[in-house]
């Protein structure tokens, strides 16, 4: 019976592809989860996996901070290390996050083999400083491979939830009606500026028949102040497989774990980066997929600039105004993401994961 490690921690970024590997694997394996307290996995988690919790930080800081976290990079290392030596892992997995550090650490410390995840264009800083301490670095997007130095790079995709990879009804509540649907997926993190530019050009869509749905993300003091029957608007939503199977397009910032999934959706997509991303390098993930014709990448900007609503005024218009299908480059932009989608990503790892640890294939 196999023994793994899984070392995920922080957003949803590092937690839904390490629990779809988690779900992939055979109910024969012993899993457990390290991550850190009060953190999202302390939520998501524990139903499924045993889970232990190590304080871990970043190592952003300056002058006496960093020294502190410095310190207590090592102190997690060594509760690491136990726990390792403890468990007796034969494998250690990780996607990145606080945790990741102390964890591909602590298993070089005793010999024990990492695969460590790396989904964006960009590697983290994790990934750049701690990659060749691991078996594997697996990439979610190939341009990765060329900025990570001294290891085994592998192309695997990133994993999506199941729910993306099987067909989904439409939610029951998106407005009726036979114009084309937009779905605007805000998300946690600076999501105000990318509604702002949205709420600018929505109400010309309404009328010209558009159906949208606009999730905004919580803490926009602006939700719901624009009314329509053809218009939802909401924080959030568990029905996103569905959203994005039957959007004619979609609005979306450019984190990998949400390109993953527009891809395997084949969602002809409008990227708007978000501009504080460390290293930019939600512009990398969303250049893969341009170079791709997969999505359109539209700058974060001022509502009264014009960006957003010309790149919707091309894509949509054709839909909208029962032009020539031949003008309806959606169609093109959905072969796109067909060619960006990787539906296996899990079992690529999961494959990874009995190599490693000398489970039978």
């Amino acid at each position: 019976m196999p023994r793994l490690l899984i070392a995920a921690s922080g957003t949803g970024g590092h937690l839904f592809p390490a629990l779809a590997v988690a779900e992939a694997l055979p109910s024969s394996w012993n899993v457990r989860w390290l991550g850190v307290p009060d953190r999202l996995e302390t939520k998501l988690v524990p139903e499924r996996y045993g889970l232990i919790t190590v304080r871990a930080g970043g190592l952003q800081g300056r002058g006496l901070r960093k020294l502190m976290q410095l310190i207590q990079l090592l102190a997690a290392t060594g509760r690491v290390r136990k726990v390792l030596r403890k468990q007796q892992f034969d494998a250690v997995f990780t996607t990145g996050g606080y945790i990741a550090a102390p964890a591909i650490l602590a298993a070089r410390w005793c010999g024990i083999p990492v695969v460590l995840h790396e989904s964006n264009a960009i590697p983290g800083r994790v990934t750049r400083l701690l990659g060749r301490f691991c078996e594997v670095v697996a990439i979610g997007l190939p341009a990765a491979g060329e900025r990570i130095p001294g290891s085994t790079a592998v192309v695997t995709g990133t994993p999506v939830r199941a729910a993306f990879l099987s067909p989904q009804a439409l939610p029951s509540w998106v407005p009726d009606g036979a114009g084309p649907l937009l779905v605007v997926i805000g998300g946690s993190q600076g999501a105000v500026g990318l509604n702002r530019m949205v709420r600018r050009v929505v109400p010309t869509l309404l009328e010209a028949g558009c159906r949208v749905v606009h999730l905004t993300g919580n803490n926009d003091p602006e939700i719901r102040q624009l009314r329509h029957p053809n218009l939802v608007e909401q924080p959030f939503s568990d029905e996103i497989p569905g959203l994005l199977q039957h959007a004619d397009l979609v609005i979306s910032r450019a984190g990998a774990g949400s390109i993953s999934e527009l891809a395997v959706c084949h969602s002809p997509t409008i990227l708007v980066p978000f501009p504080q991303a460390a290293d930019q390098h939600q512009d990398a993930n969303a250049a893969c997929a341009a170079e791709l014709g997969a999505a359109v990448i539209v700058h974060q900007h001022d509502p009264e600039h014009r960006a957003l609503g010309d790149a919707l005024n091309r894509l949509l218009g054709p839909r909208l105004h029962s032009e020539d299908p031949g003008c309806d480059h959606l169609l093109a932009m959905t072969q796109g993401m067909k060619k960006l989608a990787v539906r296996d990503a899990e079992q690529q790892l999961v494959t990874l994961l009995k190599q490693l640890s000398g489970a039978d294939l």
